[in-house]
């Protein structure tokens, strides 16, 4: 069984990104400008901000944090997402989510322009990313096929089961694990909550990636021998011994499936280590594309 560590393997991306901005900007280029827009005061949402923020800095990024009250209208976020469509300095920039329930979260996703869409979200790029076409990818799936590329985990003809289908992670993991390309050219079956028997399902699978959103769902009896699992899951479960009073989990149980598996990921240090650095990549290729043009 081996690991696959996100946390190192995105320290190494980022230095990469460094070394390339560096060179961007000795050829006369200003460097790649990352923006966030955040509404509200999620716990979650702000932590996930800052981390890109700071990731930001230390590869020599431009960053900048919008950040408004939850009261803020619809009206207004759509005139700040037109400001940054316009604004030639922002190469890319995204609008955290979840927004606040008065805000339509599909009309502030259609009104980004494409070419900004370093989150991969608007239907624009998950269109083009369907037909196979150059697009900015949804930066969760991103960052596992970048895993199982730099791991040279070969995927082809193997039998893919995703259990989950958001938009955000499983459908877009779905379509490109069933890809002409490699990693892709896998038997993709897409579960969910009405799937039957989504244990033997899930028995089948040569590589089972799990966005199912609940703690610990996957067990040992859910995976066959030697299988690669991708944990999405990140979970905050009450524990009175830890410190924090909390410890991380995923949607798998590690301990009981980890020795059946040639590869998987942990949680935390897995998948959620390469989404930030997955956004990164997006934002570098938005800025190679402006200076291309």
């Amino acid at each position: 069984m081996q690991i696959i560590d996100g946390k190192k393997l995105a320290r190494e991306i980022k230095e990469e990104l460094r070394q390339k901005t560096a060179e961007m900007v000795a050829a006369g280029h200003r460097p790649p400008h990352l923006a966030a827009v955040l509404v509200g005061n999620d716990g979650a949402s702000q932590t996930y901000v800052n981390s890109k923020v700071k990731s930001c800095e230390r590869i020599g990024f431009r960053s900048t944090l919008i950040r408004r009250d939850e009261d803020l209208s619809e009206a207004e976020l759509l005139e700040i997402v037109d400001q940054l469509n316009r604004d030639d300095e922002v190469d890319g920039f995204i609008v955290q989510l979840p927004l606040p329930a008065h805000i339509n979260e599909d009309r502030i996703t259609m009104a980004i322009d494409p070419r900004k869409d370093v989150d991969g979200f608007h239907p624009a790029n998950i269109g083009k990313m369907t037909l196979g076409m150059e697009a900015f990818l949804p930066a969760t799936p991103y960052g596992i096929i970048t895993m199982l590329e730099r791991y040279g985990i070969r995927t082809s003809g193997l039998n893919c089961t995703v259990v989950g289908r958001s938009n955000i992670v499983g459908r877009p993991m779905s379509i490109l694990m069933s890809r002409n390309a490699e990693p892709g050219n896998a038997t993709t079956t897409l579960c969910h909550s009405r799937t039957r028997d989504l244990r033997e399902e899930c028995r089948r699978a040569d590589i089972l990636i799990v966005a199912l959103g609940r703690p610990e769902f996957i067990t040992a009896d859910y995976v066959k021998e030697g299988a690669i699992v991708i944990d999405v899951g990140i979970h905050r479960v009450p524990d009175a011994e830890s410190e924090k009073g909390y410890v991380i989990k995923g949607d798998v149980k590690f301990d009981e499936v980890a020795p059946k598996c040639s590869y998987i990921t942990p949680v935390p240090g897995g998948v959620g280590a390469m989404t930030v650095t997955a956004l990164l990549m997006n934002t570098f290729d938005a800025a190679q594309k402006r200076i291309e043009k």
